[in-house]
């Protein structure tokens, strides 16, 4: 793959709870840089300003995703009048690990009617933390909910980061109507390859220019 194409899938992150607006404007800096398709930041950082090359992402619920409804729908909300064009929200563990797959479809539609068209919705599985059988009904939620994504990891999770039989399997699940974001412990080019070759279509990474290098 093309250093430019993969360039392009890239939300280019930084999400420590350290993180400072210094510390944002030199991630903004390095996206226009290395022309990642978007950065994505915590929503106490809105607004800030970008290139109008970079998409404004923001994560939402975040870290746990154990917060009520309205908490997300409200942070979500803010956080597009602040100027974000994508919200990665994290789902409500609780609801998978119960199967109650009607609170956590209701969950991520109250996020959607918050965040309307055209911002995009991403929804955070934890897959790690799933199995398999709960990674597919999940994604089938997040369909029915009208999000735009599914995504694997927030990165934060002991359980660990994004897999490629993760990816697979959601991407399967969603057969093109969704997108995938694979995100959490990609540090390489081979790593990021083997996520967009099991079906990603945007990657979540904090070490973008080494692995946009590998691509060099």
């Amino acid at each position: 793959m093309k250093r430019a194409e993969l360039a392009n899938m890239i939300d280019h992150t930084l999400l420590k709870p350290e993180a400072t607006t210094e510390d944002v404007d030199a991630l903004i800096a390095e996206a226009s840089d290395l022309g990642t398709y978007s950065v994505c930041v915590s929503p106490s950082m809105l607004p800030i300003e970008v290139p109008e090359s970079l998409a404004v992402a923001v994560v939402c619920g975040f870290p746990s995703g154990a917060h009520s409804f309205l908490v997300k729908a409200m942070e979500a909300a803010s956080s597009v009048a602040a100027g974000a064009q994508e919200i990665d929200v994290v789902a409500n563990l609780s609801f998978l690990k119960e199967h109650d797959w009607i609170s956590f479809e209701h969950e991520i539609a109250m996020v959607r009617l918050s965040a309307p068209e055209p911002a995009v919705l991403k929804v955070i599985l934890e897959t790690a933390a799933l199995t398999d059988e709960e990674i597919i009904e999940a994604c089938k939620a997040c369909e029915e909910a009208g999000a735009d994504y599914v995504k694997t990891s927030t990165g934060f999770h002991p359980a660990g980061g994004a897999s490629v039989h993760a990816v697979e399997l959601m991407a399967n699940t969603v057969g093109g109507r969704l997108g995938v974001k694979a995100s959490g412990g990609i540090r390489t080019y081979a790593q990021a390859m083997d996520m967009i070759n099991a079906g990603a279509t945007r990657l979540g990474l904090s070490a973008s220019r080494a692995i946009l290098e590998g691509a060099e």
